[in-house]
């Protein structure tokens, strides 16, 4: 797909137009974290009222980001400069429908892990930071959605990568220090390839605007410098992105923090890379992204086929997890390799449904270790008769991971799917559908060996099942309570897909057709 060339007439382009009321919103989610943040941090102390002021300015930023997108629907990308001044000076924030899609799909991801972790995190964890961290952890993800920066990304980076260390070490154990390390080292390592790539990228362009960029980045001549740097920019965010070869820390690091921690990073963390590679790929060097699209759709396939065949061979639920999160990664890049228009609509709406049950997966693995005991496929048994409601939500989470229909994974694989069809991509469609396969087949011997089996490896028929005492906490709402609603919009989605797919379209209508996305920047000035 060629990428269209763009002019700034900058004698028409002498001043920003007044920010209007609504367009607040766009700093609103970082405003909100931040406050909240640090009345967290006020009331360490004070325990039992941390969560409360957590999920007050959670449930305020769902609402900002609800709003932030309406008006994104309704207006187009919206820009507020600082200053107004005009690129490449002023340092800019810009939202179009894919980073409001992602901040609105987070901050209802976060709120549930606020009131998860009432039941979740003790005394000891709040004290320590859980839900400042968290709140931190939120304005490093927002504002890596909403920023217009590429500098001001990779700040958001950081950001994102202080506050997560901080939550990955929370309790101290040992296992946690040895994740932490694995975690910390690549991710550093990642920083570092991005930094290095975006000096280099202002050296070459002298701004650091992503609409300044995308438009000087067509009208340049100078395409082998441009691929250096995409090459550096897509090995950084495959790393934080856990994209095959670099995926190893995530197996290795995931299933070491509490429950609620890990379903956090597993619905978001791996998702901000993704987003990363989607906005450098498709809308600042799309023709960097046509070089590479053989590449892209390698690493897609084996990220996608060694996620799946690691999670076949895991015993403990949450190392199962995070490799079947690394899976879901391989279909997203999928999207990015076939490039079109209905493939990035894909991409982004598989991203939504990855982030909404890979934390509602996680949280459930929560529930079954306090209904049995173990994360351990080995120990686990007799689920079902313990709780036949709960081995029906985590059958319908297996079946909505596996991309099955009725649930919210079948539109986008597809989207996918028909997107490579399409294209002559039948290598990542036929990927895409045994990646399915075997998913429904990792996700049904859980099911089987946990719940419907009678008691643990070893046991006869029932004797588990016999002894089997919830652990205390299993009945609280606040364990209950955000599962449901995470599966309620794995469901909603899956029967009433046409909103997302409305969405899905116009962020990626703005990755492959960028002129509102530059206007709204430069105003009139892009011709």
């Amino acid at each position: 797909m060629a990428a269209s060339n763009y002019n700034v007439d900058l004698s028409l382009a002498m001043r920003m137009d007044p920010v209007a009321p609504g367009d607040w919103l766009l700093v609103a989610p970082l405003v909100i974290t931040v406050l909240g943040g640090a009345l967290c941090l006020m009331t360490r102390k004070n325990t039992g009222a941390q969560p409360k002021v957590a999920i007050i300015f959670l449930s305020l930023l769902v609402a900002a980001c609800a709003g932030l997108l309406a008006r994104v629907l309704d207006k187009g990308v919206i820009t507020m400069v600082a200053g107004n001044w005009l690129p490449p000076f002023g340092i800019a924030f810009t939202v179009d429908a894919l980073g409001a899609t992602l901040a609105l799909t987070s901050s209802v991801v976060a709120l549930a892990a606020a009131v998860y972790g009432i039941g979740d995190v003790d005394s000891s964890g709040r004290r320590y930071g859980f839900y400042p961290f968290l709140m931190l952890l939120m304005t490093g993800v927002c504002g890596a959605f909403l920023t217009g920066d590429i500098f001001n990304l990779y700040v958001w980076f950081e950001v994102l990568l202080i506050s997560s260390f901080g939550l990955l070490v929370l309790g101290n154990e040992r296992a946690q220090l040895d994740g932490a390390v694995k975690y910390a080292l690549l991710n550093i390592i990642a920083t570092t390839l991005f930094l290095i790539a975006t000096g280099l990228l202002y050296g070459i362009l002298g701004t650091l605007n992503m609409a300044d960029i995308a438009i000087k980045a067509r009208a340049t001549g100078l395409q082998g410098p441009l691929m250096t740097v995409a090459v550096l920019y897509f090995l950084a965010f495959a790393m934080k992105a856990a994209a095959f070869p670099v995926n190893f820390w995530l197996p290795a690091s995931y299933h070491t923090p509490r429950i609620v921690i890990a379903a956090v990073f597993a619905g978001l963390l791996t998702k901000v890379g993704v987003y990363a590679l989607l906005r450098i790929f498709a809308l600042l060097l799309p023709d960097a992204r046509v070089a590479l699209a053989d590449v892209i759709a390698l690493v897609a396939i084996a990220t996608m086929l060694t996620g799946v065949l690691g999670a076949l061979a895991q015993t403990d639920i949450r190392r199962l997890l995070g490799y079947l999160v690394i899976s879901g990664i391989g279909s997203m890049l999928a999207g990015l390799a076939i490039g079109t228009t209905p493939a990035l609509a894909g991409t982004i709406f598989y991203a939504v449904h990855s982030i909404l049950v890979m934390t509602a997966l996680y949280m459930a693995a929560g529930v079954m270790r306090g209904l049995g005991g173990s994360y351990s496929l080995r120990e686990l048994g007799g689920l079902y008769r313990a709780s036949p409601a709960f081995a029906a939500v985590f059958l319908m989470l297996g079946f909505a991971v596996s991309g099955l229909p009725p649930f919210s994974g079948f539109w986008p694989k597809v989207l996918l799917v028909d997107a490579a069809l399409v294209g002559g991509h039948g290598w990542i469609a036929a990927s895409i559908l045994v990646t399915g396969l075997l998913t429904t087949i990792a996700m049904g011997r859980v099911w089987i060996y946990a719940f419907w089996r009678g008691g643990a490896e070893g046991t006869a028929d029932g004797q588990l099942t016999s002894v089997l005492v919830p652990a205390p906490g299993m009945a609280s709402a606040s364990i209950w309570l955000p599962i449901g609603l995470l599966l309620g919009l794995v469901i909603l989605l899956g029967v009433q897909p046409e909103f997302m797919m409305q969405v899905s379209g116009r962020g990626a209508s703005t990755l492959t057709e960028p002129l509102g996305y530059l206007r709204s920047v430069f105003g009139g000035a892009v011709q």
